[in-house]
């Protein structure tokens, strides 16, 4: 067994003991593994373990792998500029990081020129950190509102991200994200499932299972330092 494959073992075992602990289906938690700063080998060798769900945060690390790997599905869960819309949209299997209805427009223009519908989430700033990016909880209903004849995209969730190295505020963080989805479900217009909630990382991804992560977004834990 590879180094990659014993660590994804244990990544599902924790996954599958959180789920558990809460009665939840460990089925129903997607495992993307976050190859920044990761070298081909180690890609072939997650693949290789039956990981399926990849994510980059830099845009020429993701066209480089994309193009190399496509038999996989592609996130891209990086700060996305406007700018670099085109080369992400028909590509990636899901963007994570929609942080304003500017960057939602551009997605949505480019979705409909390529004739694509392009999943993505809403990245929402629970923490209210400055250093964070993302549309605060009282901004997603307007987002949602105005998104909602939008051709090009599918808004399939939200995401965010808690504070490093602080497990107990990454749990509320946590719930309240989901807090947050469950409200919106029931004011949200027809058709908008919110079905998705990206959270959790290598330091809380089981808090993240617990408190409702479906997507949670592992680098070092599978890959190492």
């Amino acid at each position: 067994m590879t180094p990659v494959a014993a660590r994804y073992a244990a990544v599902r075992r924790r996954v599958e003991d959180a789920a558990d602990l809460v009665g939840r289906d460990p089925s129903e938690v997607r495992i993307v593994a976050v190859t920044k700063t990761v070298g081909l080998e180690e890609v072939g060798a997650a693949l290789a373990a039956g990981i399926v769900d990849f994510g980059e945060n830099r845009v020429q690390e993701f066209l480089g792998k994309y193009g190399l790997f496509p038999q996989a599905n592609w996130h891209f869960i990086g700060t996305l500029q406007t700018n670099k819309v085109k080369d992400v949209v028909g590509r990636a299997h899901l963007i994570h990081s929609v942080d304003s209805l500017k960057l939602l427009l551009a997605i949505a223009h480019k979705a409909q020129v390529q004739g694509v519908v392009q999943p993505v989430l809403l990245q929402v700033n629970i923490s209210g950190e400055e250093s964070k990016h993302g549309f605060a909880g009282r901004e997603v209903h307007d987002v949602l509102a105005s998104a909602f004849e939008l051709e090009g995209v599918r808004i399939r969730g939200l995401m965010t991200m808690a504070p490093l190295g602080r497990p107990d505020e990454a749990r509320q963080v946590f719930r309240a994200l989901r807090e947050l989805r469950d409200s919106l479900r029931v004011s949200a217009p027809n058709g908008v499932e919110l079905d998705e909630l990206s959270m959790g990382m290598t330091g809380d991804y089981q808090v993240a299972v617990e408190e409702g992560a479906t997507i949670i977004r592992v680098g070092h834990g599978l890959f190492g330092r």
